[in-house]
């Protein structure tokens, strides 16, 4: 993490990418809300999910061999399942404005998306619709840098091996980081099953926590320990997880290439998540391509996993408490 150095040119966040503007919507009595990215000149993107448990739409048009090749909007969002219902708002946003995928009659605007289960903190009742979707893009803007319990990461939580109780409050973070005239950011909502460490320092800064919630319990070492039993553990952890977010870049790339640096940008989550990809988590990173600068795959692949792991310790700390879970401020 220390080998990228603060650019003080940078906002640090996905929106120093040209191009890209980004917009959240958030009920915080009920504990959800959706965040949307938007690139109205459309993004070559890719996608790679990981995790056991996803939530997601439109992934399989961005398979490298079908036919659409940018997308308008990418949308992550609260509510599980219901919460998908979000990207239609997005839809209708682009649509009135004339973007989208020309078929002759309209402009259909490619959204896809992800969400996270964040049913079980604030009120399950209410979850991101359409109306919720439509704000985020009204809320757009290449300015947007704001962290923690906002957009997608309003309900969402870390270390929920001991159940709901244990765990400890996340959010929305972001980051990037700029190589020449390359620029990637990355985007994320935190809703892991296991701990999150401080790279630099292998500790743990979110987590399951104990009983008297003034430690972390280490979800590593009670798997370790009593192994889940998935037939009688399954119900009480499925449902409560997923990190999903997004890489976007300047550099130029192609779909397979787009979808190549969306797999490995799952190495970021895998350096501050233990563990990840989990079948009780629905991980699911985008990668989307907005420019026209020449970079290495490789080189945008690998900065990309750093900018990404450091915009999740970035949502941890970023985050407050929220419906009596506890939050990094809480405990450093």
């Amino acid at each position: 993490m220390n080998n990228i150095p603060a650019d003080k040119s940078l906002k640090d966040a996905i929106t120093d990418v040209p191009g890209i503007k980004v917009g959240h919507s958030q009920d915080l009595k009920a504990a959800t809300g959706c965040t949307v990215v938007i690139c109205e000149e459309g993004a070559v993107t890719g996608v790679e999910v990981r995790g056991g448990a996803p939530g997601t739409r439109e992934t399989d048009l961005l398979k490298p061999v079908n036919l659409v090749e940018k997308v308008q909007a990418i949308y992550l969002g609260g509510g599980s399942a219901f919460g998908l219902d979000g990207a239609s708002g997005v839809m209708k946003y682009l649509e009135e404005r004339g973007i989208g995928f020309d078929v002759g009659l309209t402009r259909v605007p490619i959204v896809p998306g992800a969400v996270l289960f964040d049913l079980a903190v604030g009120d399950y009742r209410i979850r991101p619709n359409t109306d919720m979707g439509y704000e985020a893009c009204l809320n757009a803007s290449e300015r947007e840098t704001r962290q923690g319990n906002i957009g997608a990461g309003t309900g969402a939580t870390v270390g929920k091996i001991m159940g709901g109780q244990y765990c400890m409050k996340s959010g929305i973070g972001t980051a990037s980081f700029r190589c020449q005239e390359l620029v990637v950011g990355a985007i994320v909502a935190v809703n892991c099953f296991g701990d999150v460490i401080d790279p630099d320092t292998g500790e743990i800064i979110a987590g399951a926590l104990t009983k008297d919630k003034k430690e972390f319990i280490n979800t590593m070492s009670v798997l370790k320990s009593s192994p889940i039993d998935k037939d009688k553990d399954a119900g009480s952890h499925f449902p409560a997880n997923t990190t999903i977010g997004i890489i976007a870049t300047n550099a130029r790339l192609t779909k397979s290439e787009a979808t190549k640096i969306a797999m490995m940008t799952h190495n970021g989550l895998a350096r501050v998540i233990i563990p990840v990809h989990t079948m009780y988590d629905g991980d699911t990173i985008f990668c989307a391509s907005v420019g026209e600068v020449e970079s290495d795959v490789n080189l945008v692949g690998a900065l990309s996993a750093e900018v990404m792991a450091r915009a999740i310790v970035k949502a941890i700390k970023n985050s407050e408490p929220l419906y009596g879970l506890l939050s990094y401020k809480n405990l450093f």
